[in-house]
């Protein structure tokens, strides 16, 4: 009798669940539909200090999620790990659905962030220009720019055929009031405004923030995925500064604490912003732990006549002391010339090409790495809508064969090699009306 009773109240129990899961999963299609109970909302474009202009699908107003207060959160992140308010009142019963919720419904939108001083405005819309060709999600771009740049950026913008697919924002250089001019002159001009990226763009959940010399070779959806990739610790994906101890920097020069073996490159940089808001960081100035805001002036102060690399030196203090919260990827997702001038050594990138190609140092434009300034005025020179095998892969490839002189040139080959495949993959989304 008393195992009768229990088979029962366990029928009994599967039943209640069925039949909540089936009411919740109605609601959820009712919401769907148009005009759907009202759910719907507007998403809202973060506040730009100095104005905004926006471009594309501007006027395109964004499907809210509905279920939720605010999905655009993290779904990776467990319901325990999000702001209180997310779910509203019942948040624990909405994260048994978050999974099978984002997977019929991804997040329409990625979100790109640069910033522009001095005269790197025509490097700025060719590294834009190469997100813009393969990425398969539509892009928000948010652009820090001297106020001189912004109508120059609008004007050449506005031009580009968007096909509904890009947003843009423009914002001015900005820095907390009371330590401006130190901000300003570290490193180079404007350079650590990356720094106060999530301070600013508050309604910003995920970001991926690059430096003005970076080339995408595959799509933006593809870095931008390493995000479900975070563990419950991790707040920021980042390269390697090196593949190489022995040519490294940070491990043979650098006066103060740095990541890994060989330190970090921010050059290229995927952050949850909503954790990096929420962390509280250890650190090697107070017991106490600070959070983002609070910790990059004591940074600042201890470490500013030890660092040779401005914020990317901060950076990598700040994770030596918090590496749990750092996500390593290879570093075919951040190619620098370091990786082929002294001979190659990302083995990643010879064996299935380079992701992103990053041309610091200014190989864009000097004549010292011409594999490297072969790729940026191939991309430069590309209109939108010609065919990219005859316009941009085959002169890309006949350049790259006249740098075979150079270390790099010598393996001209790991350069076009995933540039291919994503002009393949393009193609073949096209012809299947995707």
């Amino acid at each position: 009798m008393r195992r009768f009773a229990r088979v029962a109240l366990l029928c009994l129990g599967c039943g209640v669940c069925s039949l909540l899961y089936g009411l919740s999963q109605l609601a959820l299609s009712l919401e769907q539909e148009p005009g759907g109970g009202g759910r719907e909302r507007q998403a809202r474009d973060p506040a730009a200090p100095g104005g905004r202009r926006q471009a594309g699908s501007a006027g395109r107003g964004e499907a809210g999620t509905g279920r939720c207060k605010n999905l655009s959160v993290s779904f990776w992140n467990s319901y325990w790990m999000l702001p209180s308010d997310v779910c509203g009142m019942n948040c624990f019963w909405e994260a048994a659905f978050r999974y099978d919720y984002m997977k019929t419904h991804p997040s329409e939108k990625m979100h790109l962030a640069v910033v522009a001083c001095g005269e790197r405005l025509e490097e700025t819309v060719t590294m834009l220009r190469s997100a813009i060709i393969f990425s398969i999600k539509p892009l928000h771009f948010h652009i820090f720019a001297e106020d001189q740049l912004h109508e120059s950026f609008k004007d050449i913008l506005d031009e580009f055929p968007y096909e509904g697919k890009v947003n843009y924002t423009l914002y001015p250089i900005t820095f907390p009031s009371e330590s401006a001019a130190e901000w300003k002159k570290l490193f180079k001009p404007c350079a650590s405004q990356r720094l106060f990226l999530p301070l600013i763009l508050k309604n910003v959940d995920s970001l991926l923030y690059v430096d003005t010399d970076i080339l995408f070779l595959r799509p933006v959806d593809d870095i931008w995925s390493f995000l479900g990739k975070f563990n419950s610790t991790q707040i920021a994906a980042m390269a390697p500064e090196h593949e190489e101890p022995r040519i490294g920097w940070y491990n043979r020069f650098a006066r103060h604490p740095y990541y890994g073996v060989t330190g970090i490159n921010s050059g290229v940089m995927l952050m949850n912003m909503t954790r990096i808001r929420r962390k509280y960081f250890k650190n090697d100035m107070t017991p106490v732990r600070l959070q983002w805001g609070e910790i990059l002036m004591p940074l600042l102060k201890k470490y500013k006549l030890n660092i040779t690399w401005g914020d990317q030196d901060l950076l990598n203090i700040m994770f030596f002391h918090n590496p749990e919260s750092l996500y390593v990827f290879p570093c075919q997702w951040n190619y620098r010339p370091d990786h082929c001038i002294y001979g190659s050594n990302c083995r990643a990138a010879e064996e299935e090409g380079i992701f992103i190609l990053h041309g610091n140092r200014g190989v864009y434009h000097d004549d010292k790495q011409p594999t490297f300034r072969a790729v940026y005025e191939a991309i430069k020179n590309y209109s939108f809508g010609d065919d990219l095998v005859r316009s941009l892969l085959q002169p890309l490839e006949r350049e790259l064969q006249k740098t075979t002189h150079t270390y790099c040139g010598r393996v001209y080959k790991v350069f076009i090699k995933q540039l291919t495949k994503s002009i393949r993959d393009l193609y073949a989304r096209r012809s299947k009306g995707r």
